[in-house]
């Protein structure tokens, strides 16, 4: 059974909802740890609904917070476990997206997935899968999970923004390169961002890059 995922949301700040952003946290934390971005970024996009959910389970590493899958070298649990667990997050968050784009009107195209660490992993398994293309994707400081999986299963190439700092610890720099290669193969246009300085988070030169990704695909 898909598991119903809860969430935070954030108006449209016109009141006229053209465009939707869902924002997909990282290990252990929750949807509210993204939620906040709406604040600088909804004065930019003023007819966009903001939402964030809170991934399926809760995290084994800190059960204070959740996660879309386990990390076998965090929390002890097996390959087969990271997969499946990956696999029913995916299909829970392909009926959450589905769901709110009925509630709010909106077609795929207006739609964008904003993704830090696994939930980047989250948006770049999701998106390229989907029936219809979402307007776009952003991943900060994450990586594409089973690349050799890409090719046979894609369906859609939405344009993807990947976005890292250079002195990310967690996610290594070099996951970057790693998965615009991929992806760039499979037909998707990548546009990539270093973020000088930054560690495993999202600064203020990432965001603006992101700002501006998201204007120029997202309905005017």
């Amino acid at each position: 059974m898909t598991k119903e995922l809860q969430f935070g949301r954030r108006a449209a700040k016109s009141g006229q909802a053209k465009s939707l952003v869902v924002f997909l946290h990282g290990y252990g934390a929750d949807g509210a740890d993204l939620l906040g971005l709406a604040d600088p970024l909804a004065p930019h996009l003023p007819d966009t609904v903001f939402v964030a959910p809170n991934a399926p389970d809760r995290c084994t590493g800190n059960p204070f917070g959740y996660q879309w899958f386990p990390i076998p070298w965090i929390d002890g649990s097996s390959e087969a476990e990271a997969r499946a667990g990956m696999a029913a997050s995916a299909a829970a968050l392909n009926a959450f997206l589905d769901a709110r784009l009925t509630e709010e009107g909106l077609g795929a195209d207006a739609l964008a997935l904003v993704g830090f660490s696994q939930g980047t992993m989250m948006s770049l398994e999701v998106a390229p899968r989907r029936a219809a293309p979402v307007a776009c994707v952003v991943g900060f400081s994450g990586r594409l999970i089973g690349p050799e999986r890409l090719a046979g299963d894609l369906t859609a190439r939405p344009p993807i923004l990947l976005v890292h700092g250079d002195r990310d610890e967690v996610v290594p720099p070099a996951s970057m390169p790693e998965a615009e290669r991929v992806l760039s193969a499979a037909g998707i246009p990548v546009q990539t961002f270093v973020s000088p300085g930054t560690a495993h988070g999202i600064a203020a030169d990432g965001l603006g890059v992101a700002l501006g990704f998201l204007k120029t695909h997202l309905p005017a």
